[in-house]
């Protein structure tokens, strides 16, 4: 990749809590899960399951596999596809970031023991590169060997540990996001074949034109760029470029450099008292009526009546 842009990619999320859990289930059994805002993580430790995703097949995850929902999609959990399944916020309401939880469900069939981890995130941070991951990905356990940073801080983290213990919290979040973070490593890591459905955008991470001039967009987004400019930052014919920019990354180059600076433009809209023209000229537009034109169109509101809604 050219730059570091898996860091490019995660470091505007500010994880600042983690929810975990640790599930021993016995069939039968079934839970249903609705979106969070948060990236989520299912670690078996012992036995199997299945994830189910609406729209997509059932996957079946076995012993030392990851399941990784970077958006906190919602899901179905069970000892089988089908499965009729209870709300999670019955069996777990009221879950916090900073919080440890036991679940145990009885059963007279296999046993099942999970560790599950809710990693919560400014989500108007996230970058369009970030939001255009898939909804999950799964590394399987012969994966997670060939990583061993990554398989013996899973392996830690199942087990159990002193929660009262001083700085438990702050251990705990460090190690799910070492987790988070290693795990999008290994995804990039797996050859073509083994990568997840729905996952060309870590496809365009690791492909060296495209990687160039999503790193481009990521950082310099204020500067003048054209489709033929970005298509010579990746070393690419325009057409070429054009191409498969949009098959690998979902968006034409422009629109994903316009989602870019509209982010950014939020973000200074909430987070500083820095006047519309000054941040006009931060986000990439000549003028502040360019800059006012573009941000109504693409999120519905004027700049100063999203910095309104924005205040507390």
């Amino acid at each position: 990749m050219d730059g570091d842009l898996l860091s490019d990619l995660l470091a505007p999320l500010r994880l600042h809590g983690v929810f975990h859990s640790r599930w021993q289930a016995r069939a039968p059994w079934g839970v249903a899960g609705q979106r969070e805002n948060c990236a989520l993580l299912h670690y078996v430790d012992q036995g199997s399951c299945t994830v189910e995703l609406p729209g997509l097949p059932p996957v079946t995850l076995a012993t030392g596999d990851l399941a990784v929902f970077p958006h906190g999609s919602a899901h179905r959990l069970a000892d089988r596809p089908g499965r009729a399944t209870v709300p999670l916020s019955g069996v777990l309401p009221e879950r916090q970031p900073g919080g440890v939880r036991t679940v145990e469900i009885d059963g007279p069939g296999a046993r099942t023991v999970m560790l599950c981890g809710g990693l919560h995130y400014d989500r108007a941070a996230a970058t369009p590169l970030y939001q255009a991951l898939p909804p999950l990905f799964v590394l399987e356990s012969a994966r997670l060997r060939a990583h061993p940073l990554l398989g013996a801080t899973l392996e830690r983290l199942a087990g159990e540990w002193d929660t009262a213990a001083p700085g438990a919290q702050l251990v705990a979040l460090r190690a799910f996001e070492l987790v988070f973070v290693l795990a999008l490593r290994a995804a990039l890591d797996a050859p073509g074949s083994a990568l997840p459905a729905g996952a060309a955008v870590l496809e365009a991470l690791r492909h060296p034109g495209v990687a160039a001039a999503l790193h481009t967009v990521q950082t310099r987004f204020a500067e003048p760029w054209t489709v033929e400019t970005l298509a010579a930052q990746a070393g690419m014919s325009r057409s070429a470029f054009a191409a498969t920019f949009r098959r690998l990354v979902g968006q034409a180059p422009m629109r994903h450099l316009t989602a870019r600076r509209m982010q950014e433009a939020a973000r200074l809209l909430s987070e500083t008292a820095l006047p519309h023209n000054r941040i006009s000229e931060r986000v990439g537009y000549g003028t502040p009526v360019g800059f006012h034109l573009a941000f109504r169109q693409w999120y519905g509101l004027t700049p100063g009546e999203y910095r309104a809604d924005a205040r507390p």
